[in-house]
């Protein structure tokens, strides 16, 4: 906001501001910073928004609406996912382990593979 000129004869100026009138001097310079707040609000919201992408379950300023929660619920599905395989995986080898690990498994093991014809 700048100034409002009360008297120029007497070079009186208003700061809405401050509440203060002052006398116009030739060595002080104002500035007015009224057209940067709406920058500085924009890099604030900005800002904002990058702080948000850290969580998984905030709104992000360029994505479409009520997409707050997706990259919760696909991290959470993907996850579900991967620890069934994982698990599948971790299940199996215990079985094959479990199962050549005594001689009766290995003979069902022999007593299957020449059932079917292999080896």
């Amino acid at each position: 906001m700048g100034v409002v000129r009360v008297s120029p004869e007497l070079g009186l100026l208003f700061d809405p501001i401050k509440g203060t009138v002052s006398q116009e001097r030739e060595d002080v310079v104002q500035y007015a910073l009224d057209p940067l707040y709406p920058k500085i609000e924009r890099l604030d919201r900005i800002a904002q928004d990058m702080m948000n992408q850290l969580g998984p379950d905030s709104e992000l300023m360029e994505s479409y609406a009520n997409r707050g929660k997706a990259s919760y619920i696909g991290g959470l599905y993907t996850n579900i996912w991967a620890g069934l395989i994982i698990g599948l995986v971790v299940a199996f080898v215990i079985l094959i382990s479990s199962l050549f690990a005594t001689p009766e498994g290995i003979a069902i093991v022999r007593a299957a593979v020449t059932h079917t014809g292999g080896m």
